[in-house]
């Protein structure tokens, strides 16, 4: 039979985070009916992701491309659950959050949605780069982290466009809202259920980089500036 939901975590070498990420996804699992399929999208892992997913029962898919596009919707093409839960492996999600998805999505008014998302710890830097980035979200009118939303209508609006190497979730959030509205449905954030992320950012670049590196937030915005990808996600760690 197959799963009620699919929950997709993309992971480039990440043993540091991944068992917490996991160990938060079997309590929410624990809450629901139905069964929960854990999908690892194993992107140009070479230290222990693999050994650990497999230890917890997860479903393998690789794609090594640098484009976290690619890497979701490719978890998404082997997803079995009629609803896709995206999530990233160095974030922790509350252990009601798949009971609050299923809850708004089985009202039948909401096309998917975010979740607040919290920093594992404060700091004045993080603040001033949160404010930062403000002006860019003031205007989406979506809400970010854990994306949720019925597999077919992620397939009707064609999944995370694969031209995008940043912002990607922003654009997938902003046009399944669109395609929201025009079946009568509203956009959903989990505030009762936050998503608590880690600081590892933060931890390499500094609290404040986005706040005294405003033309590399203006690049990241684009969403098509290969080197400001490259230089803050897919290639941080092999430096």
């Amino acid at each position: 039979m197959s799963p009620r939901i699919s929950l997709i975590i993309p992971a480039h070498n990440e043993a540091a985070f991944l068992p917490s990420c996991l160990a938060a996804v079997g309590r929410a699992s624990e809450r629901v009916a139905g069964g929960v399929e854990i999908i690892v999208i194993l992107n140009r892992c070479s230290d222990e992701t693999e050994q650990i997913a497999r230890d917890h029962g997860c479903a393998i898919v690789r794609e090594d491309a640098k484009n976290l596009s690619i890497i979701r919707n490719a978890g998404a093409a082997a997803a079995r659950g009629e609803v896709l839960v995206t999530c990233d492996a160095d974030s922790r999600m509350h252990p009601d959050s798949f009971v609050e998805i299923l809850k708004r999505l089985d009202s039948g008014r909401v096309i998917g949605g975010g979740a607040v998302v919290l920093p594992e710890r404060w700091s004045l830097g993080i603040v001033a780069s949160g404010l930062s980035i403000l002006p860019y979200l003031a205007f989406t009118g979506v809400s970010f982290g854990l994306f949720w939303c019925c597999k077919r209508d992620f397939d009707a609006i064609g999944g995370f466009d694969p031209r995008l190497v940043s912002v990607e979730d922003i654009d997938f959030a902003q046009r399944l809202k669109a395609h929201g509205r025009k079946t009568g449905r509203s956009w959903g954030t989990l505030v009762r259920t936050p998503l608590v992320t880690s600081c590892r950012k933060f931890d390499q670049f500094g609290d404040a980089y986005l706040f005294w590196n405003p033309r590399f937030v203006r690049k990241v915005f684009l969403g098509t500036d290969r080197e400001a990808a490259d230089h803050f996600w897919y290639d941080v760690r092999a430096k």
